[in-house]
């Protein structure tokens, strides 16, 4: 490790005056990637400004028909909730999959998005359940939002508040793990409201994305049997010591169907 600033400021107002201030800072929210690269030297801000305490940032709230969770909210938090599991199981239950005790206990909702890993879990719900990311500065759709390889629409020193969450008449989540990692080696989010469905992709490519074809043969019957036909292109899948590119698209279509079939089982009540 090396010489740096700690700031860690009580109120919203007061953390982005001190990323201001500083010459070249960093916002901390969980550690759960920052700590890791800091100790390799991967990167070197001035000042580390932790979000740890600013209570504008967390909690889980139900208005209408959207689940608010705040950018600091832990994943524990929104596994064990009752908002969630009462109005997203969907949400809960991949809160639930990441890592292991340690991480869904420090890492938070705001600090998974905005690292953008493509392995991710959270990114895939984001997408599929077409949610809002609401920052100190605008609000920014979740299409919009990831876009490339580690990167999101984030300007610099730009801070995630919370994330809005439409309440989905049907939804699930499947994960093809790494044992080690908990990283999904592919991971499937199906999501469906009235007559539009949404199938977003983790750990398969670069960046999650959204199975475009599976999508809209869904929008006519939302069922496994729907997309038993259509089977996802390898190229520009990743391909690891882990898993092909070829085995990566054979997993979409399979967890895919598992997800359509588990949300189905669910049913409306969610």
């Amino acid at each position: 490790m090396y010489a740096f600033n700690y700031q860690c400021p009580q109120a919203l107002a007061e953390a982005v005056s001190a990323f201001t201030a500083a010459d070249d800072a960093t916002w901390l929210a969980g550690g759960q990637t920052l700590v890791p690269v800091l100790k390799q030297h991967l990167a070197m801000p001035s000042d580390l400004i932790d979000l740890a305490s600013i209570a504008e940032l967390k909690g889980i709230s139900v208005a209408g028909n959207r689940l608010s969770i705040g950018a600091m909210t832990c994943h524990a938090e929104v596994a064990g909730s009752p908002h969630v599991r009462g109005h997203i199981p969907a949400l809960a239950e991949l809160a639930g999959m990441i890592g292991d005790p340690h991480v869904r206990n420090r890492g938070t909702l705001g600090g998974s998005i905005a690292n953008n890993d493509p392995a991710a879990d959270y990114p895939a719900a984001l997408l599929a359940l077409d949610a809002v990311v609401h920052t100190n500065k605008r609000q920014i759709a979740a299409d919009a939002f990831f876009t490339d390889l580690f990167e999101t629409a984030l300007d610099e020193g730009e801070l995630i508040l919370r994330v809005d969450f439409p309440l989905a008449d049907k939804a699930a989540y499947e994960k093809f793990a790494n044992p080690a990692s908990r990283y999904a080696v592919v991971g499937v989010f199906a999501a469906c409201t009235g007559n539009v469905s949404r199938i977003a992709v983790t750990g398969a490519g670069p960046c999650v994305f959204r199975a475009d074809a599976m999508e809209q043969a869904l929008n006519s019957s939302f069922t496994a049997a729907a997309i038993a036909g259509i089977t996802a292109d390898p190229e520009g899948l990743n391909s690891d010591m882990h898993a092909s590119a070829v085995y990566r698209a054979h997993l979409i279509g399979v967890l895919a169907g598992r997800a359509i079939n588990a949300a189905n089982a669910r049913g409306n009540g969610q």
